[in-house]
């Protein structure tokens, strides 16, 4: 029987400690200025360098800060509206539909089916708010999504099912046998909106074709998927 460890996260200490370190670096600069001898366009230079290097460890903090997660059932939630598929696996992705990093989720879950043949049946559950405009998820997102070769794009009002299956981060993967045995959850990128060859993607596509599997969680990347004042996309009007 596989194991899945607690779900937690490290991600809200570590955009913490980058926050303060931005502080911490530009009431170093001001210092510096202040109390050196050098030249001010040299002061000047070293401070913008010092501030840069400092910009870039801060986005490389916030870039590999994982999501929060609730509880994933180990057996498929009966409250659930959603069925689970006959004869072969069901895969659901949850995702916010103004989410930047869940591009790159949509397309590790794009290259894991491109593997797996219609091995699989999967939906992308798109949170909604229940007061939400009518075009709250006609986004670039929803659309790269329902155009995936067998996925099915759905709205999730309120987050309710994903609520039920412990998602909290966008680009949430949860993989269930015919028999509504938990496989696999987490996500399936390394890092936020990086897309490329990782740990969850590569346990997706070997759980999906039966073969076996040492991970059965991963972090998720995202994110927070039930942020109803989002505003944020990167995508383009139809």
């Amino acid at each position: 029987m596989p194991k899945f460890g607690l779900s937690s996260s490290k991600g809200d200490a570590k955009e913490a400690f980058a926050a303060d370190l931005a502080r911490r670096l530009l009431l170093l600069s001001d210092a510096i200025i202040a109390r050196s001898k050098l030249p001010i366009r040299t002061l000047i230079s070293f401070c913008w360098l010092l501030t840069v290097g400092g910009g870039f460890i801060v986005l490389l903090n916030y870039q590999e800060s994982a999501g929060g997660t609730g509880f994933t059932p180990m057996t498929w939630p009966s409250a659930s509206a959603l069925r689970l598929a006959r004869g072969q696996d069901t895969l659901i992705m949850f995702a916010h539909p103004k989410c930047p990093c869940s591009q790159a989720s949509l397309e590790e879950l794009n290259r894991a089916l491109a593997k797996t043949a219609g091995k699989v049946s999967v939906r992308v559950l798109f949170f909604k708010p229940a007061q939400g405009s009518n075009d709250w998820t006609n986004t670039t997102l929803y659309r790269t999504a329902a155009s995936i070769s067998g996925v099915t794009a759905l709205e999730d009002i309120d987050g309710q099912e994903a609520g039920r299956f412990g998602a909290n981060t966008s680009g949430y993967v949860v993989l269930y046998k015919p028999s509504g045995d938990l496989l696999f959850k987490g996500g399936i990128t390394a890092g936020r909106g990086h897309a490329g060859d990782n740990a969850g993607e590569s346990a997706l596509v070997a759980l999906i074709l039966g073969q076996d599997s040492a991970i059965r969680q991963t972090a998720v990347y995202g994110c927070s998927l039930f942020n109803k004042r989002c505003t944020t996309d990167t995508t383009t009007p139809p």
